[in-house]
């Protein structure tokens, strides 16, 4: 199981193990253009294709995309059907393309909320690349990170119900195993594009100590020049994790 970076100090590679990104601007990627906002979607899944084959190809272990979250129901219900739609047509797109690739898919986030359609298609595309390790892609869908931090605690408690009566046994390291990604190490880099500069409720407890790199350019837009500009601002942080700047540079 992956520690959490506030008990260990991770290796500093000059490439992020673990990306975290917000796809963001797609809508206004469109209105800018005098398109419907579904216009900017459907280019967006564009973009998706070439970062994840950008991050294969410079040793990115891990990648990780904001793609819908809780709070997008509140979206008007053409584009939240648009997006359950683009949805359905990825997968079916895609999949092939990924086990090619040597891609692992996971899907991350409340699937309850879905149609038993699209709930099925996950599933198959979860486990036809179940054995590939390349990258690690992770979609989180209807996901929110205090949707997650709850539903941790709650699986927690199933698991050991005896931990209610001594809630000073629960600590940090134990009640990470049940959050939804504890199978990743936490993110090195967090990308946002569309000029926002919040986290907008995404994986609130592993961004901890991740870099945080905003962008004014839109999603549709992002690809491989636009990685390498962000890798290159990553490279150039300095990751202390709590410690002094002569202890980074002595590695104490």
């Amino acid at each position: 199981m992956v520690t959490s970076s506030t008990l260990s100090i991770p290796s500093n590679a000059s490439v992020p193990r673990h990306l975290a990104v917000i796809m963001d601007g797609n809508g206004r990627w469109a209105t800018r253009r005098f398109l419907p906002r579904t216009a900017g979607h459907v280019r967006g899944v564009q973009a998706v294709r070439r970062v994840v084959e950008a991050c294969g190809q410079r040793g990115v272990e891990y990648l990780t995309l904001f793609a819908f979250s809780s709070e997008n129901w509140r979206r008007p219900e053409e584009e939240v059907s648009l997006l359950m739609r683009l949805f359905i047509q990825t997968l079916e797109k895609e999949v092939d393309k990924l086990e090619q690739q040597g891609v692992r898919l996971r899907v991350v986030g409340d699937l309850s909320a879905f149609e038993p359609k699209l709930q099925q298609m996950i599933h198959a595309a979860e486990q036809r690349t179940a054995a590939n390790s390349s990258l690690n892609l992770t979609i989180a869908a209807n996901y929110g990170g205090r949707w997650d931090i709850l539903q941790a605690m709650r699986a927690l408690l199933r698991a050991r119900p005896e931990l209610a009566a001594t809630p000073e046994a629960i600590d940090e390291a134990l009640y990470a195993q049940y959050l939804s990604m504890a199978w990743a190490p936490e993110p090195d880099l967090f990308i946002r594009t569309g000029g926002e500069q919040r986290i907008s409720n995404f994986l609130i407890w592993q961004l901890a100590y991740t870099e945080l790199y905003f962008t004014d350019g839109y999603w549709p837009d992002f690809g491989s020049k636009e990685i390498d500009a962000a890798f290159e601002w990553y490279r150039g942080r300095e990751r202390r994790f709590g410690r002094t700047s002569a202890q980074v540079s002595t590695g104490s």
